[in-house]
């Protein structure tokens, strides 16, 4: 197993942080979508407290991504693309690491505000961002809700960008980023 990326394909390490977060981020709009089904009480505040301790995993792990990325640089894509691509490629992925980044927070932040810090599985409370606010907590859930919309259409768009290399141009960029798969090169 390769831990670390090389010049064909991404390192094991990228891979399940790239779809750990994926895998987490859906997980996360069904608990929260299921929460709003449940009536008031203690089921409901147990999702809850699940969607605020998978919010602050997902936040460990991108900071552990972009940790990752930093110290361990992705090789270059083995395919020649035009300047405009690149921009929208680098862009994109940038993009999507500050959403990623910022809906957690904006998580943490609106529970701060409604004076109930997240916990992690029970085992301990992260600190309180921001006093007891009700108007903040408003604005900061109507921020976490519009970085999940930005996180959902950039994240569109990155898939159809992966398969359009992968059908189209019949390259390797969506091959090197899959679990379990061999780029051809």
């Amino acid at each position: 197993m390769q831990w670390r990326n090389t010049p064909h394909a991404y390192g094991a390490v990228a891979k399940f942080l790239h779809w750990a977060i994926l895998i987490l981020i859906v997980a996360q709009f069904v608990i929260i979508e299921s929460a709003d089904e449940l009536a008031d009480g203690p089921e409901k505040l147990a999702t809850i407290a699940r969607h605020k301790s998978l919010g602050m995993l997902v936040l460990l792990l991108v900071l552990a991504r972009i940790a990752w990325r930093l110290a361990n640089r992705p090789y270059p894509l083995p395919v020649p693309m035009p300047r405009a691509q690149r921009i929208a490629a680098a862009a994109g992925h940038g993009l999507l690491y500050l959403l990623v980044l910022a809906q957690p927070i904006s998580g943490w932040l609106m529970a701060s505000a409604a004076g109930r810090p997240p916990g992690f599985f029970g085992l301990f409370d992260f600190p309180m961002l921001v006093g007891k606010n009700p108007d903040m907590h408003e604005f900061y859930e109507e921020l976490h809700e519009v970085l999940f919309g930005a996180i959902v259409t950039i994240a569109v768009l990155h898939a159809l960008a992966a398969l359009y290399h992968h059908f189209r141009m019949k390259d390797d960029a969506l091959r090197r980023m899959l679990p379990f798969v061999r780029p051809r090169a």
